[in-house]
């Protein structure tokens, strides 16, 4: 994946969305000293160029009954890769990421009751070929949820 250098005014254009998506094109052309051309070309083109998505993120930190569950999984070391892109597959499942440390991949999801995640645990990821041992971790109570990082990657 080729990585996109942001100059110093992608990035207070970016910064000022990330605080305010709403943030008309006027009002930020004036707060950064451009026109409102420059602001709507520039955000034209953190778009399409995929830096940027303008788009609603839930707060889970606002839902009631809202619990997410950390999944450490460890895997053969040989089918990371692969079972990193099954877990990916599942709807359940929000992120995955490899790890370098305790597990193999971490994998994360958001629960109401605590028998969907022993439902997932038990039946749909313990049971993928190459995972060795699963152990789960609850978050409860949030201290600090940066819900603007809601989206950090493309559907693949």
């Amino acid at each position: 994946m080729k990585t996109k250098k942001l100059d110093d005014l992608d990035g207070r254009i970016v910064e000022f969305l990330s605080k305010d998506a709403a943030i008309s094109n006027r009002k930020l052309a004036t707060m950064l000293g451009v026109t409102e051309g420059t602001v709507r070309g520039r955000i034209k083109r953190l778009q399409e160029d995929n830096i940027i998505r303008i788009t609603a993120v839930t707060d889970i930190a606002q839902i009631e009954k809202t619990v997410l569950a950390y999944i450490g999984i460890h895997t053969e070391h040989s089918r990371v890769v692969e079972i990193g892109k099954q877990l990916a597959a599942l709807a359940e499942i929000r992120f995955v990421a490899s790890m370098l440390g305790r597990f193999n991949i971490l994998a994360m999801t958001r629960i109401e009751e605590p028998e969907q995640l022993v439902d997932l645990v038990n039946n749909s990821i313990a049971t993928i070929p190459g995972v060795k041992h699963v152990e789960t971790s609850l978050g409860l109570k949030f201290i600090k949820y940066d819900y603007r990082w809601g989206r950090i990657l493309d559907e693949e």
